[in-house]
């Protein structure tokens, strides 16, 4: 009998487990897509002029401890990429895994 759960249990589990994105929607709800150009991109576009300027001034200091470029990624880069490459109504987004260098083994 309980070999006979286990079973039963494993099977259910496993199917609900695939069956999940079988019912997202391709098409954000419209009312989602407004928001995100009435409230959202406005908001955005907000932190990215906010984001350039706080980036102008911490450049010195960002210079000296060599961290540039990461500063310059949070700051404005990626409010920049929210506000302008993400599709509309898409709040699921998330920053593409960054690559990882190797080196040649020559």
């Amino acid at each position: 009998m309980k070999k006979k759960l286990t079973a039963i249990v494993c099977t259910a589990a496993i199917g609900l487990a695939t069956s999940t994105p079988a019912f997202a929607s391709p098409d954000p709800d419209p009312a989602v897509v407004a928001a995100d150009v009435v409230i959202m991109r406005p908001l955005l576009f907000a932190s990215t002029v906010a984001g350039s300027a706080i980036f102008v001034v911490c450049l010195p200091f960002a210079a000296l401890s060599k961290s540039v470029k990461s500063t310059a990624h949070a700051l404005v880069v990626a409010p920049a990429q929210a506000t302008f490459t993400r599709a509309l109504g898409d709040f699921d987004y998330d920053e593409a895994p960054q690559k990882v260098e190797t080196a040649a083994a020559n």
